[in-house]
Formats: structure tokens, C-alpha cells, sequence
């Protein structure tokens, strides 16, 4: 099946997610597919949600409010999955992430994540390795490079553990990480 035939609206839904720890490259990957009108996630749900979280508390989340944090992202990422209905579609961060940050926060799997990873798949899950020269003007800043190492590894611990086998995408450009994923697009069985 081709990628037209993919991105065709009539086609049952395909999807297909892109992941990896902060400074991966993620917004770059999906603002280059959306530059090429294929369907993927505008923003970062995670990320609105944690501002949002911050906003009401007047702080940064702390032990006490993640796991409230990680339920509102598992909703919002089980309602971006229910809402695709046709055609292709790339996810920036998938259900399964919540295994990686719930275990980099601290947390142990909970029964809604567990049942939400089982029951809401994906076609294919694209790992993006981390790029060397990561710098953000985000208000989401990491101190330490071993922390952004540590939460990357935890998120695709979390596809395994989710029973994925992730397609890695070299550290690259951001048209040619979209090739390379383009290339690899799992065909749908007849």
C-alpha cells in the first residue's frame, strides 16, 4: 500500500507514533510531516497539560500531583487515539510514554495505563534518537544531561514493556528522519 493510499481518508485508521526523550527532535519531525499534509498531532498534549497543572497549582508539579498529572495525559492521549477514525496518522508521544515518565517521576504502573496500552494500539512506534545540540527556550528545562538520558531510555523500556518492537530513527535532519520513517511504514495486510 502506498503512501497515498495510506493517507486516502476512506482507509481504515493507521497510526503510527513519534517518540523519544527530550531533545529527540520530535516538533521538528512533526512540523516536516505536517509540511508535507500528512495528518499528525499539533502541540504537545503532554506539555499544555503540565502548564495547565502548573498554572493552577502557582508551581512545578511535585510527588503529590503526578500521578493526577499522568492520568489527565493518559485521557488525552486515549482521546486523540478514539478521535482518528480514517486514513494515517502520526501521534507525537503515545500511550505507552506513560510507562517511561510515571517510572522516571517515581510512580508504578497503575490499572488505567496498563489496560489503556493494551487496548489502544499502534501500527508502529518510531523512536527518535537524541539530537546532540538540544537547546529550548521552553519553560520546561532540564538540569542535567543525564536526566534527559535516563527519561529517553524509560520511554522505550516502555514500549517493550508494552509489547512494541520500535523502528529507531537516526539522529538526522528533520526531512531526512521523515524519509527514513516514510520508508518504513509497516504495509496493512489485504
Amino acid at each position: 500500500m502506498s503512501l497515498d493510499q495510506l493517507l486516502n481518508p476512506a482507509t481504515p485508521p493507521r497510526r503510527y507514533v513519534i517518540t523519544g526523550g527530550p531533545s529527540a527532535g520530535k516538533e521538528a519531525v512533526l512540523a516536516e510531516l505536517q509540511a508535507r499534509a500528512i495528518p499528525a498531532t499539533e502541540g504537545e498534549p503532554a506539555r499544555e497539560i503540565y502548564r495547565k497543572h502548573r498554572d493552577r497549582l502557582g508551581r512545578h508539579l511535585q510527588v503529590a500531583d503526578r500521578r493526577d498529572y499522568s492520568r489527565d495525559v493518559l485521557a488525552a492521549f486515549v482521546a486523540e487515539y478514539c478521535e482518528h477514525k480514517r486514513g494515517l496518522r502520526f501521534y507525537n508521544r503515545g500511550i505507552p510514554d506513560g510507562y517511561g515518565w510515571d517510572a522516571f517521576f517515581g510512580l508504578g504502573l497503575y490499572p488505567e495505563l496498563e489496560e489503556a496500552a493494551r487496548i489502544y494500539r499502534y501500527d508502529a512506534v518510531f523512536v527518535l534518537d537524541r539530537l546532540d545540540d538540544f537547546g529550548s527556550e521552553d519553560d520546561l528545562v532540564w538540569a542535567k544531561e543525564r536526566e534527559i538520558r535516563r527519561v529517553h531510555e524509560l520511554i522505550i523500556q516502555g514500549y517493550y514493556d508494552a509489547r512494541y518492537r520500535p523502528i529507531f530513527v537516526p539522529a538526522d535532519e528533520s526531512s531526512r528522519r521523515v524519509d527514513f520513517v516514510l520508508a518504513q511504514l509497516p504495509v496493512p495486510a489485504p
